[in-house]
């Protein structure tokens, strides 16, 4: 329903003023009629006038305005950022992803990347990668294609530049590329996926990841390999491979390194961003259980809302004003006229 307010355009401040002061006038001018009204040649008529003049150039200094109720709707986007391990025991060969068949835990990886764009199809995503440091690869963007093939290009990183999993490797360019999306889209929902076997094998202290909770609307921790681990292959040229059957070998014994699925460090770390650790495994992906849950509350949504509209009304009352002031100007020219 339409209500009438006063808007002053000229702010209430000086408009209250000027309304204040025609009103004054226009009390000022019905009393000096009355007072010299046996002395004076001002007729009835022109003390109306002059009244109403007074009164409609008060009111349109207050800008008397109809307030219209405009429907819209607010659509709510969705921002999906994936973080993908690239450490040497992601190589190994014990992950299961939906079926019995063991892969790579890198190639457990990409499924997931695949199986999330499927999951949000309307959200725009960006890409992290990190073994001894983070490095986003594709900023935020709506092509899902693009992070598609990205995911199929990841490889692990080599044997020879590898300082061990540190876990706390991404955590500082995560923090740059949630704020920045934050600062830029703050009326979207944010969300991680960070996909990893969770292994810490560096001696220096992981860092909390509890700083990124401020961005986050929401954040999984995605866990794949097994609890029965796998030898560490030798990555050479950074595709994963052991041509030579060579594996890592551990100082400590002597013998080939085995990785296994830190269960414990997953669900550190989604505590941390208060969010949900997921194990992968023969009957579990991506698009199954808490994440496909997920999925569908953090879709892109649109929300009606209702805002007001003021418009002014000024026009009909300075169609009354005009001719009043036409007629005045009119009744002073012809009384100098006669005063001559």
């Amino acid at each position: 329903m339409n209500a009438l307010t006063f808007s002053p355009a000229l702010g209430w401040p000086v408009g209250g003023a000027i309304a204040a002061v025609m009103a004054v006038l226009a009390v000022l001018e019905v009393a000096l009629y009355v007072r010299r009204r046996g002395s004076s040649d001002e007729t009835v008529t022109a003390c109306i006038r002059r009244t109403v003049i007074a009164l409609l150039v008060g009111v349109m200094a207050l800008t008397p305005s109809v307030v219209t109720p405009t429907p819209s709707r607010a659509v709510n986007a969705t921002d999906v950022v994936i973080a993908v391990d690239v450490t040497g025991s992601m190589a190994v060969a014990d992950a299961r992803y939906g079926s019995d068949e063991p892969v790579s835990r890198m190639d457990a990886a990409k499924q997931a990347v695949h199986g999330l764009t499927a999951m949000y199809p309307d959200a725009s995503f960006a890409a992290v990668r990190f073994g001894a440091s983070g490095t986003l690869d594709v900023p935020l963007t709506p092509d899902s294609i693009a992070i598609g093939n990205w995911a199929d290009t990841l490889a692990v990183e080599a044997t020879s530049v590898s300082s061990g999993s540190n876990l706390d490797a991404p955590l500082d360019q995560l923090l740059l590329t949630l704020r920045d999306i934050r600062e830029q889209h703050p009326d979207d929902a944010l969300l991680l996926y960070m996909i990893t076997d969770g292994e810490q094998t560096s001696n220096r202290t992981r860092r909390t990841f509890s700083t990124l909770r401020r961005y986050l609307d929401d954040a999984f921790v995605i866990g794949v390999g097994s609890a029965e681990g796998g030898n560490i292959p030798v990555v050479a040229d950074g595709v994963g491979d052991s041509p030579d059957g060579e594996w890592v070998i551990d100082p400590a014994t002597g013998q080939p390194g085995v990785s296994v699925m830190d269960t414990g460090n997953l669900e550190e770390l989604a505590d941390e961003m208060s969010g949900t650790a997921l194990l992968m495994d023969a009957t579990r992906t991506i698009d199954s259980g808490a994440s496909e849950e997920a999925s569908h509350r953090w879709r892109v949504t649109e929300t009606a809302k209702e805002r007001t509209r003021l418009t002014p009304l000024v026009w009909p009352l300075a169609m009354v004003l005009v001719p009043l002031l036409v007629w005045e100007l009119g009744a002073w020219l012809a009384l100098s006229r006669r005063l001559i």
